[in-house]
């Protein structure tokens, strides 16, 4: 039998992965900091991506990873730890182009999808866009009634976490995914004014959407990253002009649609009371 090992597993994304791979019955190691936070029948392994001797007990005989990187500077070592003991990778990417041997990455992203390209590991790509949970930052202003934000006209593809898992269970479990980038977004553009009135109609709130101007010394306070900010401001602008674009690929690899914004807000509607 295939073991699995969830990297993240207690993330948003990694634990539908862990519980995905669970319910379907197969055996599942999780990789975590913290392991007294995952469920007491998964095999937990305490370890750090920044740490190839962390990793090593966690890797014994796995046949497929379910790899996510956090944001921290990318370790080879690691990369290369993965591909050579698991058969097959599953990465959790982001709508980045592919990078060349002799380019320099503008994002982590494009680093670790090229080494695990040059790798002999069966690879896929799941390449999401921003996620439906972005939402969550506005739970305050839900709360208050008034949510306080840039382009309100910008219209997004969010995606709910539970499509992201259930593509990378499919990737990690079944064979012919070799090679996919899958970028991976909602069913629909819809726009950040329309996203708060369903998340108000979801929770049974009067919330109306109050638009910000695109102040770049706030959201760079607010996020410590200048560039950051800049590019997510110049995003949404962008999506005023042209809706984000939005794929079929939820269906093409699970043969459903994809779940909408209005059914991510439902799922989380306890989260903004």
């Amino acid at each position: 039998m295939t073991v699995y090992l969830v990297t993240g597993a207690s993330g948003r994304v990694g634990a539908h992965v862990l519980s995905g791979l669970s319910a379907a019955g197969h055996e599942v190691r999780a990789l975590v900091r913290d392991t007294t936070a995952l469920p007491p029948d998964v095999e937990g392994h305490a370890g750090d991506l920044s740490s190839p001797a962390s990793m090593e007990a966690a890797l014994d005989g796995v046949g497929a990873v379910w790899l996510m990187w956090p944001g921290i500077p990318v370790v080879p070592e690691v990369i290369d730890l993965v591909t050579t003991r698991a058969k097959r990778v599953v990465y959790l990417s982001t709508d980045v182009t592919d990078l060349a041997e002799d380019d320099t990455p503008t994002s982590f992203h494009q680093d670790v999808e090229r080494r695990i390209r040059a790798s002999k590991a069966e690879w896929t790509f799941v390449r999401a866009i921003d996620f439906a949970a972005n939402a969550l930052a506005w739970a305050e202003q839900v709360r208050s009634g008034v949510v306080r934000w840039p382009y309100a006209r910008a219209a997004r593809s969010l995606v709910h976490e539970r499509d992201i898992a259930e593509v990378a269970v499919a990737a990690l479990t079944t064979d012919g995914h070799h090679g996919g980038k899958y970028v991976v977004t909602g069913p629909e553009s819809i726009t950040h004014e329309r996203q708060a009135a369903i998340i108000g109609e979801a929770t049974g709130r009067d919330v109306r959407f109050e638009e910000l101007p695109p102040d770049i010394d706030v959201f760079a306070a607010r996020w410590g990253d200048r560039a950051f900010a800049a590019a997510r401001l110049a995003a949404w602008k962008s999506f005023t002009e042209t809706p984000e674009r939005v794929t079929d690929t939820v269906e093409r690899v699970l043969g459903r649609p994809a779940r909408t914004f209005r059914t991510w807000a439902e799922d989380h509607a306890g989260d903004f009371a």
